[in-house]
């Protein structure tokens, strides 16, 4: 059987005197879609900021591909191809599609002494991953133009670009128009299509239940339930997250 291609095990979380991960398992197998379900508070976004390298764990064990690893910082979580897109992106409008897709790891060329960055390079390689995407949009567009879909995708385009196994989304299709929320959850089936594993962190459970293979419940920091895409019903989810 194959590893997981991330486990966590153990996973403990301290905010002062609050508990907010008591022992989490948790795990993502290669090009699967995990969807992460549960009441504010429940500690899903503390679990993926961890996983991330946002916030460090207190005790616990990462695994990746079946190799224990030490995720302290988001460089550590980008080394492996993790990669993560917010509800509320690191998006500058000001700036073309391409240039916030390299934002803040920006290609350079040299020329003799001195570095200088190289838009056309940016602007190609964006094209190529945009159009992966299937992402109508040219790459010297100016995001402040783009609809809300469209900035999640050149969200979801950065993480690409930079080779991510793993993309963990976090509410990302909040505020979307119908359209927009479509637009995300093609890009999740083509991340799947492509080998990509995703954590997909949302309210709407039949969003979820359009692009998910498997789904884990958390409540008051710790994993309730794990349960097959089979199994699933937006009945039978609700009924497992009323359970304490």
């Amino acid at each position: 059987m194959q590893e997981p291609l991330i486990k966590v095990e153990n996973l403990h979380k301290w905010y002062g005197s609050v508990h907010a991960l008591r022992g989490v398992n948790f795990s993502v197998n290669v090009a699967e879609c995990m969807a992460l379900i549960g009441d504010n508070g429940a500690g899903k976004s503390t679990l993926v900021k961890i996983i991330a390298g946002f916030i460090p764990m207190d005790k616990g064990t990462i695994y990746w591909k079946g190799k224990k690893v030490n995720i302290s910082s988001v460089k550590d979580a980008r080394k492996l191809g993790i990669e993560t897109v917010y509800q509320t992106q690191a998006i500058v409008p000001q700036l073309t599609v391409a240039q916030n897709v390299f934002l803040g790891r920006e290609e350079v060329k040299a020329l003799g002494p001195f570095k200088f960055i190289d838009e056309k390079q940016m602007k190609n390689k964006a094209k190529k991953i945009i159009e992966s995407l299937r992402l109508n949009l040219p790459p010297d567009r100016e995001v402040e133009f783009c609809s809300g879909g469209e900035r999640q995708g050149v969200a979801i385009a950065r993480a690409m670009q930079f080779d991510a196994e793993l993309v963990i989304l976090d509410e990302p299709t909040t505020a979307l128009s119908v359209s927009g929320v479509e637009k995300v959850l093609n890009f999740i089936k083509r991340l799947k299509g492509r080998g990509v594993s995703s954590i997909f962190i949302s309210h709407s459970l039949p969003q979820l239940l359009k692009v998910a293979d498997r789904f884990t419940i958390m409540s008051h920091g710790v994993v309730t339930h794990v349960i097959e895409r089979e199994e699933a019903t937006e009945e039978k989810l609700i009924h497992l997250q009323l359970q304490d």
